[in-house]
């Protein structure tokens, strides 16, 4: 684990880790599920909020994870059910616990410290790595596959969409002229030559420029974002009346789509503005806990640097998907 014993991951707090507890509220008797465990921070402290008798059902697609989260959750026996798959099967998962009624579901979405500190995972530019990026060992595509295989055109596209930098086509086509492209020092070197070596800044923070690109593969490795839009509308559906859903992201991407969807699912009509009657029959499903979502404070931020774009947004179930 590069250094990291799993004792340290076990007592390193997961980001926003109280303000997911107010957010979810756990309480005895209740069910709750955390489609990105991780190393199981979460997951612990919703364990430990429902005791004696809250259950948890936790998914990871990354086996190095939950071989660390089985062992952190091991005290609460049969109160948690741990399983490899992602989150995009989240209905099928649950039919197969049996589980009627669902009070709590949460997302921390994104690559976690454990494995951007892992270099063998190839996440980080700042270490030379084989260019994997995937989360899940058994997806048959990797990093290495889009750099060397994709044509300049969907090369560029994907950089631009996912990393939305704005050097995508220049970058893209020297990428292309320099094939293959074997491993993360490489592909760092390249980008940073294209674009002169200057720091992007993205919000508030300049950083090194290749993250952009870095970010954009990792996004289209893992189908992000497809996984996330497809999985939203089953954990609401899956919810019983006065369940909550809790949503950490991490780039402006995935705050969109969340944002978007709470917002949807949280109004009665979304028929266009100017349209004079309503004919779309929508029913708002959710109400919004947090109309503004809840950042780390300046604290965690010393202590976890990593945390500083967390943004957390939930809400609250009431009613059933009207579509």
């Amino acid at each position: 684990m590069n250094g990291n014993s799993i004792k340290d991951v076990f007592y390193h707090r997961p980001v926003l880790y109280q303000e997911i507890i107010q957010a979810l509220q756990p309480r005895q008797a209740a069910t709750y599920i955390d489609c990105t465990l991780g190393a199981g921070g979460h997951a612990w402290g919703i364990l430990k909020a429902s005791f004696p008798d809250g259950r948890l059902l936790g998914m990871d697609v990354d086996p190095i994870a939950l071989q660390i989260a089985r062992e952190r959750l091991s005290e609460f026996g049969s109160r948690v059910r741990i399983i490899q798959e992602s989150y995009i099967h989240l209905d099928r998962l649950i039919k197969d616990t049996g589980w009627k009624t669902i009070k709590g579901v949460v997302f921390d979405l994104g690559v976690s410290s454990m494995q951007l500190d892992n270099p063998e995972r190839g996440f980080s530019f700042q270490k030379q790595a084989p260019l994997d990026m995937r989360f899940d060992p058994r997806n048959p595509v990797s990093a290495q596959d889009l750099i060397n295989n994709l044509s300049e055109m969907e090369l560029a596209d994907l950089i631009l969409k996912y990393g939305e930098e704005r050097k995508a086509r220049i970058i893209a086509k020297s990428l292309v002229e320099q094939r293959p492209i074997m491993d993360t020092l490489h592909l760092a070197s390249i980008v940073t030559k294209v674009t002169g070596g200057r720091p992007v800044k993205i919000g508030r923070r300049k950083r090194h420029p290749a993250t952009r690109t870095f970010q954009a593969l990792r996004i289209a490795v893992n189908q992000e974002l497809a996984s996330l839009e497809k999985a939203l509308p089953i954990a609401i559906d899956l919810l019983d009346t006065g369940g909550r859903l809790a949503v950490i992201s991490f780039h402006s991407l995935e705050d969109r789509i969340v944002k978007n969807f709470f917002r949807r699912e949280s109004k009665d009509c979304i028929c266009p503005p100017k349209l004079p009657v309503c004919n779309c029959g929508h029913q708002a499903t959710v109400r919004l806990i947090n109309r503004r979502p809840i950042i780390p404070s300046h604290e965690e931020i010393i202590q976890n640097p990593r945390s500083r774009s967390a943004r957390l947004r939930t809400v609250e179930k009431i009613n059933k998907l009207a579509h």
